[in-house]
C-alpha cells in the first residue's frame, strides 16, 4: 500500500492518494482548493500512472471537500460518505461566502457508506469505522495489511478533532475514539486530516483529552 499525502487550502487539510501494485487508487478527502494544488494531485496521479477509482470523504466540512467537484470532473468520480453527512455537504454553499471560499457544488452521492464493512479497490481492501463526534456521521478507514488508519478529524498528534462545529459532541468523540480506534493494534499509524501523523499506542499514552 502506497500512501501520498497533500496540504491544501487555508485550513492546512491532509488529503490523501492510497494506491496499490495495480496501479488502482482511492482519493480521499480531496481539500484542492487553487489550481497550484490540483495540479499537483493530477500529476502525481499521471507521474506514477494510477487509476483513480474512488472518492471517499471521511466527513463533509468544507476544507475536506472543496475538491470534490474538481475530482468528479477529472476523473468522474462522486464522493462516497456516510448519509449522515449529506445535510452537512448540502450546507457548504450557504457558509463558503463568508469564509471566503469560492465553493464549486460537490456532486452527491449515488452510494452512501455503511457504518461497518469494507471499501474493495485493486488488491487492497479498506475498513470503514464509523466514528461520530466530530461531526454526525464521520467515518475512518482502516488497511489492516499496512497498520494504517486514514483518521479525518477525530483523532490528531496530541489533540482531537473540535466537536463546537454543527453536529459535534464531546462525549460521543472520545466514546468514538476509545472504543473504535483505541481497540487497533496499538502501533497502527493515524494520518489525520490535519498535521502529522501519529501512532494509536501514542496517543492512549499521552494524548491530554484521553487520559483514562
Amino acid at each position: 500500500m502506497q500512501l501520498k499525502q497533500f496540504v491544501n487550502n487555508p485550513y492546512s487539510e491532509n488529503t490523501y492518494i492510497l494506491s496499490d501494485e495495480t496501479g488502482e487508487c482511492v482519493i480521499i478527502d480531496p481539500g484542492m482548493y487553487d489550481a497550484k494544488e490540483q495540479n499537483q494531485l493530477v500529476s502525481y496521479i499521471k507521474d506514477n500512472n494510477l487509476k483513480p477509482v474512488l472518492l471517499l470523504n471521511t466527513h463533509c466540512h468544507i476544507d475536506h471537500v472543496l475538491g470534490n467537484k474538481f475530482i468528479y470532473d477529472q476523473f468522474g468520480l462522486k464522493p462516497r460518505f456516510h448519509k449522515g453527512e449529506l445535510p452537512l455537504l448540502q450546507a457548504v454553499p450557504s457558509y463558503a461566502p463568508q469564509q471566503g471560499f469560492h465553493y464549486e457544488l460537490s456532486p452527491e452521492p449515488e452510494v452512501f457508506l455503511e457504518e461497518n464493512g469494507k471499501i474493495n479497490f485493486g488488491n487492497s481492501q479498506l475498513d470503514i469505522i464509523f466514528a461520530p463526534g466530530h461531526s454526525p456521521a464521520h467515518v475512518c478507514f482502516y488497511n489492516k495489511e499496512a497498520n494504517m488508519l486514514i483518521g479525518g478529524d477525530v483523532l490528531f498528534y496530541g489533540s482531537i478533532g473540535r466537536t463546537d462545529l454543527p453536529g459535534g459532541n464531546f462525549e460521543t468523540l472520545i466514546n468514538s475514539i476509545k472504543n473504535n480506534l483505541f481497540v487497533l493494534p496499538d502501533q497502527t499509524e493515524v494520518f489525520p486530516g490535519h498535521g502529522p501523523s501519529t501512532t494509536i499506542e501514542h496517543e492512549k499514552r499521552y494524548n491530554p483529552f484521553l487520559k483514562s
